[in-house]
This record gives C-alpha cells, structure tokens and sequence, in this order.
C-alpha cells in the first residue's frame, strides 16, 4: 500500500508539527515550503505521492496550482486542502475541481488524521481499481475466444452488451468456455470492480439452493447458526452466473423469475424482501427449448433468462482457432512448470488440427499441459501427444462429405474416416477398448483388427493396461 504524502506549506512549524503528527501515523513524509518545491518533489518521485497535504495560499503559487499538476500527471493522488475561513469558497471550488476535501485552520489533529486516513482508503481503492483493470487488459481471453470468424461475432456481441442490464443465456457444449464468456462480460462492463460470482445449479443439492441463491435467516432451519446474505445480495452491484441453469430445480425456478422480474430478494425464514441490483448471466450446455417443451424448464423463466442469447461453437467448428489457442496454452503451461519450450513440429500441429476435441477448448488446455510436463526437449512432437491425437494427425485424404470432381480414393477416405471415428472412441471411453467398441457398434475383436489394421494398437494399448484379459475371452 502507498502511504506516501507530501505535505506543502510555508509555515515551517506548522510543517514540522505535521510531520511528527503523520510519521506517527505510520506514512512516508515529504515537506515541501512552497509551490516550487512541491512541483519538483511531485516531478521527481519514484511513484506518485498517495495523497497530498497543501496550503491553499503560498507565495510562489497556490494549493489550486498543485491540485492542476497533480491531475495533468494523471495520478491516483487524493489532494487535502488547508485553507483560512477567509478563502473558504476558494476551497470549496478546489473541491469541484477533484481535490479530495478541505480542512479549515486552525484545526484539531485528530480530524486531521482522520480525513488524511480516508483519502488514503480512496486511493487505495482508485490504485486497485487500476490494477483490476490492467489485469483485465493483460489477462484477455484469448483462450477463450481465438480469431476465427464465429468468435470475433462473438467478441462484437460482447462489447455491444456488456453495460446493458439485459440477462444473458450462453450456450454450447461442456469445455467450449461458457464460464469465460460470462467472465468476459463482466470484465467488459462497468460493473467489472464488483463482484462477479459463480454458482453450478447441478452441484448444489436442492435443499440448500435456496439458501444458497437467497441467503438465510439464524435459525431458519437446523444448523443455521447465523444469518446469510446469499449469492444475490453478496453481488449486489456486481453480476451472478448461473451455471447449469437447466439443472435448476422447478421450485427454485418460480423463485428465480420473481428475483429477475422485481429485482428483490427473500432469505429463508426472512419475512421482508432486499432490492439488488444484480446483472444475471446463465449458461447451460442442455438444449432449453426442448426441456421446455418436455416440462421439465419454465417456459416463462425462459424467455426472462433468453433476451440476450450467445451460443458458443465446439471447437471442431472453429479449427482455424487451433493453432492459435495451442501456442497461447503453451506459452501458459511453459510458464506455470518453468520450461522452455520453443513450439511445436509439424506434424504435431497437424495432430492437433485433424482431432475432433471432444472436450473441446478444456481438452486441448488439458493436452498441452500434459505435454508440457512430459516433454524432454524444446518442442513439442507428435510423440508427445497423447495417443488419441498422435494417430489422428491430418491424411492427405481427408474424409469426404461429397465427391470431388477430380474423384477421390474411396479406400484411404473410408480408412481416414475410421481412424477418427475409432480415435475419437478410444479418448470418449478413456482408452477403454470394450466400451470403444460399444460406441462404434462392433465387436471388440472386430475393434482390435481395426485397430491393427490401421496400425494403432500400440498406442492404444498404451493407455489401456489390464485389457488384454477383455481381448482373450471376447468372442
């Protein structure tokens, strides 16, 4: 924390008194006798004063030129003018113009330490307000969001509603980034120094939802001890994610649409209702419409929670976003384990881009800090890829979805097919060759000619050990 403050005025025993006074205080003084001084000090400091103490008048200058320096500078720095009864007015201009308060002379110390203590507490919150916002800027979400066409719609629709109050629904499949959009949103807003919680309906049993979302009252129910505000009242001026909402039991749902349509909230047990103001985002990997036709999601909650819909692409529709994202994650990863690893081979790369990524932008994070932490060299090879991926690097033939005009070699399009089909089996079921084969449909012997004749069952047998007693007594 800075407790840097200088002090300026021409009476050298009223500086020294304060000098005294402050240091006792426990902050860092600087006296300067006049503007001239003071302009210097301010000039020449390692790191801006946190606030400053000036005589309103002085003979080379005055507590209003100080204040103008110090706002040019663009400095979080909190100015206390010291002024007589006789130039009041002045001060209280000196207020309009940004300084933090005025102090009449003469003055009682103990209101001089307490406004010098508040303008400290004001500038320490400007200072971290500061640092939310640079780390806002040097964290972008580039893991998140990539460049490719339907993330940079994506980021446009972001910053076009990032200070309205509309709710907004975010959907897509598990480990597209839906936690990260909202996060996104919020960092984006003018909300982005409040609070901004999260909170997974589906992991939470629905006896304690409630009190969770709307807070309790002591001895609302056995065990509660002590009064809680709850997720609601917790974000009051800040947002709240609704993660999983179609998770949300149909009880808390009817509760959940009074909250967004009055803006009020009821503890259990409680008997009066607390305004917030809260901006609700929700994200849910289930397909809404369809569990409300099936009755199993309010259809008014619905339409409160659907004013604003993103729906986040898997990241096989967004391939171009691959490589890019790929270096980002590598660069994190090198930096958490203190590697230096230079990129990555050809063919890795090309791995990477023909995978289907199941688990999507999550899985290839969890890919690369795994090949991270096993590499031995200073790039990342295909042998450094789990199985699944180094056995799906990219055909010169790539499966078809119609037939060229120049033709095509049906056998090695069918032979890519089944490899990525097979691959994608084997990393659903965590290499576990019986439910694999399950999925595709076949037998598990017929699963391992398969994978013999593609020349991948020793990288699955790689990851599956103890299945061979499986292989022997299949039929």
């Amino acid at each position: 924390m800075n407790t840097r403050i200088l002090v300026v005025d021409d009476e050298p025993g009223l500086r020294n008194m304060l000098e005294v006074l402050l240091k006792r205080e426990g902050f860092e003084v600087t006296l300067a006798p006049g503007f001239g001084t003071a302009r210097d000090a301010i000039r020449n400091a390692p790191e801006p004063y946190g606030v400053i103490l000036s005589d309103l008048v002085m003979p080379d200058g005055s507590g209003l030129d100080i204040l103008t320096l110090t706002k040019a500078r663009g400095a979080q720095t909190e100015v206390i003018i010291m002024t007589a009864h006789s130039t009041l007015e002045t001060a209280v201009d000196a207020m309009r113009r940004g300084a933090y308060d005025f102090i009449t002379k003469p003055f009682a110390t103990a209101e001089l330490r307490a406004l010098v203590h508040k303008a400290f507490e004001k500038h320490a919150l400007l200072a971290e307000n500061e640092r939310l916002r640079a780390r806002v800027a040097r964290d972008s979400p580039r893991d998140l969001l990539g460049s490719s066409e339907p993330m940079r719609r994506i980021v446009d629709l972001i910053h076009r509603i990032a200070n309205s109050k509309s709710t907004v629904l975010i959907t897509g499949e598990s480990g597209t980034g839906k936690e990260r959009i909202a996060r996104t949103i919020h960092d984006a807003s003018d909300r982005a120094t409040k609070p901004f919680l999260v909170v997974n309906c589906g992991a939470i049993p629905e006896a304690l939802m409630e009190s969770e979302l709307f807070g309790h009252d002591k001895g609302a129910f056995t065990g509660a001890t002590a009064r809680t505000l709850g997720i609601f009242r917790e974000a009051d001026g800040g947002t709240v994610l609704l993660d999983e909402v179609g998770e949300l039991p149909t009880p808390l749902q009817v509760k959940l649409l009074r909250v967004l349509q009055e803006r009020k909230v009821r503890s259990v047990g409680g008997t009066a209702e607390s305004s917030v103001d809260v901006r609700v985002l929700a994200a849910t990997n289930r397909n809404v419409e369809e569990d409300v036709k099936a009755g199993k999601f309010r259809q008014d909650l619905y339409y409160r929670l659907n004013v604003i819909r993103i729906e986040v692409p898997p990241l096989r529709a967004r391939r171009g976003d691959i490589a890019e994202l790929a270096e980002f994650f590598l660069a994190r990863c090198c930096a958490e384990h203190n590697k230096q690893i230079r990129g990555f081979t050809p063919d890795a790369l090309r791995a990477l881009d023909a995978y289907a990524f199941p688990g999507n932008v999550r899985e290839l994070e969890n890919v690369l800090e795994r090949a991270v932490t096993l590499a031995s060299g200073q790039i990342i090879g295909l042998g450094d890829l789990p199985h699944e991926l180094s056995g799906a690097s990219a055909s010169p033939t790539p499966a078809l979805g119609s037939l060229p005009p120049d033709g095509c070699d049906l056998d090695a399009v069918l032979g890519e097919l089944e490899r990525r089909l097979i691959l994608q089996a084997l990393a659903r079921t965590g290499g576990v060759r019986t439910r694999a084969a399950k999925l595709l449909g076949v037998t598990l012997r017929s699963l391992r000619y398969r994978l013999e004749k593609l020349s991948l069952l020793d990288a699955a047998d790689a990851d599956v050990a103890g299945e061979e007693d499986d292989v022997k007594s299949s039929p």
